[in-house]
């Protein structure tokens, strides 16, 4: 069994696929934070990611910009996560190439905002590090 691309020792599609293919919904935001993570890192999953935004968040994103891989997604490190009634963060760092012939490895570190509405979680904002 092959991992899943957010690190967890879980088969993808009982991970992060369950979310991106919409079959069910994130219950935590880390669950949320590390589908989102897995869609940018496999490219193609636009529409999951405007659909997990929080809409007034979104405003001037696409689906079609929000769907094309522009940097190497190599692997997620999550720090810490929090969940308090219907708010929540993740802090994570989430290490990449800018392309695929780079030697080097850069790293984007974030504190994530998520926000429960009618039983759904939502990505507000990010605060990079």
């Amino acid at each position: 069994m092959k991992s899943c691309i957010c690190g967890k020792s879980k088969a993808f599609e009982k991970c992060c696929g369950r979310y991106l293919s919409g079959r069910e919904h994130a219950k935590t935001p880390e669950q949320l934070m590390r589908s989102r993570y897995a869609a940018y890192a496999l490219g193609g999953y636009g529409e999951y990611l405007l659909s997990t935004w929080l809409p007034t968040a979104a405003q001037g994103l696409s689906a079609q910009d929000l769907s094309e891989k522009t940097l190497d997604w190599q692997r997620l490190q999550v720090i810490s996560s929090s969940q308090s009634g219907d708010k929540g963060t993740v802090e994570f760092k989430a290490f990449y190439r800018g392309s695929p012939e780079a030697e080097e490895e850069d790293v984007m570190h974030e504190v994530s905002e998520f926000i429960r509405l009618q039983s759904r979680w939502y990505y507000v904002s990010g605060a990079v590090r």
